[in-house]
């Protein structure tokens, strides 16, 4: 591998910056000053150090949690708001992809990784990946409102142009304004769109769950690495 693309990939400096660091004399491969970033290097059997410390490149895929906050796009082009990417501090960050956008205004738990097969795994509706929502109602439903909801969303209802009912989902209310949507699949737009279709509109949206996968010890704009436990679920 060259030696500026292994500090990109080991580090969080850019191609250029990478170019730089080595001008200065920065970097050494096996105690030898090293400033050329076309030199091929043995990345199992050679040692880099920047600054005396050492440097290596994580074997295998990438499998984050962040607990996304308002006010962010999940695109890695994002057109009027900063992108969740900007959150992660990983190398190469931006060949993560995501398990299920999140809207700007939504929160919750976001899934990202470089492992394609993983993604489609976590997101297709075959799977059977629960996902759970909080919801903050605009309008007061009744109880009589909420107990055909529930019902009518247990059997699947048909959205505004889709040919084919949502699959079975599980609706609990908390009280007039609040309530628990999981959902095995992710429509467009979809939690909006099933309250919309009960004549309501969603003021606040947060993804709390993904499978067994919560957001415990995360504050919002944080991210931690999924456990192996947590890989394998999928």
């Amino acid at each position: 591998m060259r030696l500026d693309k292994f500090l990109s990939k080991a580090t969080e400096l850019s191609r250029s910056d990478a170019k730089k660091v080595l001008h200065r004399g920065e970097i050494t491969v096996n105690d030898e000053i090293i400033k050329d970033g076309s030199r091929h290097i043995d990345v199992a059997n050679d040692e880099v150090l920047w600054a005396g410390e050492s440097l290596s490149v994580a074997d295998g895929n990438r499998y984050l949690l962040l607990y996304k906050p308002e006010g962010f796009e999940c695109s890695l082009k994002p057109k009027e708001h900063p992108s969740v990417v900007d959150l992660i501090a990983v190398p190469e960050v931006a060949s993560l992809r995501m398990a299920g956008r999140l809207d700007v205004d939504t929160t919750g738990a976001l899934i990202l990784s470089d492992d394609g097969k993983f993604l489609h795994r976590v997101t297709s509706p075959k799977r059977h990946v629960a996902k759970t929502y909080q919801i903050t109602l605009a309008d007061p439903m009744s109880d009589e409102l909420q107990q055909k909801a529930i019902h009518d969303v247990a059997k699947g209802i048909l959205l505004e142009g889709e040919t084919q009912k949502t699959c079975p989902a599980k609706l609990s209310f908390t009280d007039e304004t609040h309530a628990t949507l999981v959902l095995t699949e992710g429509k467009y737009h979809q939690v909006k769109r099933m309250m919309a279709y009960f004549g309501n509109k969603v003021i606040e949206l947060h993804r709390a769950n993904i499978g067994t996968i919560n957001l415990d010890g995360l504050e919002k704009g944080e991210c931690r690495f999924l456990t192996d436990d947590e890989i394998e679920q999928f």
